[in-house]
């Protein structure tokens, strides 16, 4: 080929990756991973990650080998329970406290926690629950439970209706809800709900599903989550303080055997920013933050468990402009996303033989 043609193929990719046309890379970093549910990178570089079964893994993203730490909580893996979110606290390098969500026994069932413990080598230590959503419910299902720190410091953690809808109208109840919580699982003060007698003084918002992702805007700091809904209406909310989103008065999905559940829209509630029918069944959610695939920066990423794809969202403020579905090929369920400090985009498969996969 002559050099002048095979310079101008170069820069003709070189400007279809600039214009994030040009399809990234994707590597099998590691396999062998049980039902992994959700990924932290540390410091150095090593991800941390929680296998629903009861695991909590330590894993080189570079050689795929990873070692058990211990000290983790005994959880409840029946049907979607298990050992669940993980995320390290804003000041990490100070304290090394790692936060965990799982679903765990209580007295009347089970219910989704909260809780903490300083890693050290291969062990948590002086691990403590923090929080666990009330009222405890005999029921497998809808435990939300993704966790996000904000700009300030506050603690936001996703709990789903656990499979009775109307929990998520009940402001007595913490299921159906987001949370907002101080670091120590204490009550921030100007919480919307604080002075009110007939309300959780935890709950940030409620009319909630069975949130599965959550995300802080890179640019205005706000919280972004996903859930799902039942048959479609998979919706994308912007939390606000004491905002009713609707479940399940109002809803864009329908009974799984066929009939409304509700009007899509009522007054008094507020709307998704985007929806999904049919389902995609979301699950994890990142902003592109990374400067390896320059055309996605601020992208927004959802994981699809049900449509077995990874949703790329296109954004214009707060508003999804264009949507686009990759790794179709893989026919893998995709539950967790981040943006590992190496600028890739890295990817949990939900399977008894699952993937962390990078893109890049």
């Amino acid at each position: 080929m002559p050099m002048r043609r095979r310079l101008i193929i170069t820069l003709a990719l070189l400007l279809l990756a600039s214009m994030g046309l040009a399809q990234p890379a994707v590597e099998t970093a590691a396999t062998g991973l049980n039902h992994p549910w959700a990924l932290t990178f540390l410091p150095d570089g090593d991800v941390l990650v929680t296998e629903r079964p009861g695991r909590l893994l330590r894993l080189d993203p570079a050689t795929g080998e990873r070692r058990v730490i211990t000290g983790t909580p005994e959880v409840d893996a029946r049907n979607q329970g298990g050992l669940l979110d993980i995320e390290l606290h804003p000041d990490f390098a100070d304290h090394r406290w790692v936060y965990l969500t799982w679903a765990g026994a209580c007295e009347r069932g089970n219910a989704t926690h909260l809780g903490r413990g300083r890693l050290n080598g291969d062990r948590l230590l002086d691990f403590e629950t923090l929080f666990i959503a009330t009222p405890c419910v005999q029921s497998t299902k809808h435990f939300g439970s993704r966790i996000v720190f904000d700009r300030d410091g506050d603690l936001f953690m996703t709990v789903g209706d656990r499979g009775e809808r109307d929990r998520a109208q009940d402001l007595g109840d913490h299921n159906g809800s987001v949370l907002r919580l101080n670091d120590d699982g204490s009550i921030p003060a100007d919480n919307p709900f604080v002075d009110r007698d007939d309300a959780l003084p935890a709950i940030y918002s409620y009319g909630h599903r069975n949130p599965q992702g959550a995300a802080i805007h890179p640019q205005t700091g706000a919280l972004w989550i996903h859930e799902h809904g039942p048959r479609g209406g998979d919706e994308i909310n912007l939390p606000v303080a004491g905002g009713n989103f609707g479940w399940p008065d109002t809803t864009y999905g329908r009974e799984y055997w066929g009939p409304e559940i509700g009007p899509d829209s009522m007054p008094g509630t507020v709307a998704p920013i985007y929806h999904w029918t049919p389902s995609i069944a979301p699950s994890g959610m990142a902003f592109y933050t990374g400067d390896v695939i320059p055309g996605w920066q601020g992208d927004l990423f959802v994981g699809a468990l049900a449509k077995v794809h990874l949703a790329h969202l296109e954004l214009d403020g707060p508003r999804v402009v264009g949507e686009t579905q990759r790794l179709t090929e893989r026919s893998r369920r995709i539950r967790a996303i981040e943006v590992g400090p190496d600028g890739a985009l890295y990817i949990l498969t939900d399977h008894a033989n699952g993937e962390l996969l990078r893109l890049q």
